[in-house]
């Protein structure tokens, strides 16, 4: 398949010897859009009625 200049794609770029990566789709932007902390992890409003008991709880395979 040859390369369209029309219809740009992503490409696979080598980093390493056994790892590879993906360029920025076309349209995009490669660097990640930067978010304020407490939008991306609220805080806790309150403990819920079996809070407690579901830190305490083991799975039963230890």
């Amino acid at each position: 398949m040859a390369s369209d200049p029309a219809n740009p794609r992503q490409r696979v770029v080598r980093v390493g010897s056994r790892r590879a990566k993906l360029t920025a789709a076309p349209g995009t932007f490669a660097e990640p859009e930067v978010t304020d902390d407490e939008t991306v992890a609220p805080v806790r409003q309150g403990e819920g009625p079996n809070d407690a008991r579901l830190r305490q709880d083991v799975p039963p395979h230890y």
